[in-house]
């Protein structure tokens, strides 16, 4: 398994494992956490601008994607029913996406996220049961809800 920065040349694989991601979590009964065209094509071309979307491969083959960025996340501003571990600078990981060929994506996507700042937040679905099995398997920490920009809530995680 090889994690590297993504290439706009990686665009029709990246949404291919989004959308492979997408089926997965409506088939496990979070068939609300990503609406349909999420991520949007601007979006992913914006990450992969910004070189903040990195893919993970095996034998050349794209078969998962996340966001890493190392610096502050305004959705983690305000967080209720709970308090983040600390307030020192930390580095956020969004959309964790795979096809469900490999196993062990999420720890390989906070190893890495781990190597530049060693205080990660992340959030997740309520539904999304496997995404939260993960996470505390990678030893995040519940800390409460924050609330998307349109006000959809979500579970907050820091690992430090």
């Amino acid at each position: 398994m090889e994690i590297r920065a993504a290439q706009e040349r990686d665009f029709n694989e990246i949404m291919r494992v989004y959308r492979a991601a997408k089926s997965y979590m409506d088939a496990t009964g979070n068939d609300t956490q990503w609406e349909v065209g999420y991520p949007s094509e601007k979006m992913v071309r914006e990450d992969i601008f910004d070189q903040n979307l990195y893919v993970i491969t095996e034998k050349n083959e794209i078969h998962a994607v996340f966001y890493f960025f190392n610096g502050a996340d305004e959705v983690y501003q305000t967080i209720y029913d709970g308090a983040w571990l600390n307030d020192a600078p930390y580095g956020v990981l969004h959309r964790v996406a795979s096809d469900g060929k490999l196993r062990g994506v999420v720890r390989a996507a906070v190893e890495f996220a781990w190597r530049s700042v060693q205080n990660l937040r992340i959030d997740t679905h309520e539904k999304n049961r496997p995404m939260q099995e993960a996470l505390a398997r990678c030893g995040f920490v519940r800390c409460g809800i924050i609330c998307l920009p349109n006000g959809d809530p979500r579970i907050a995680y820091q690992l430090t």
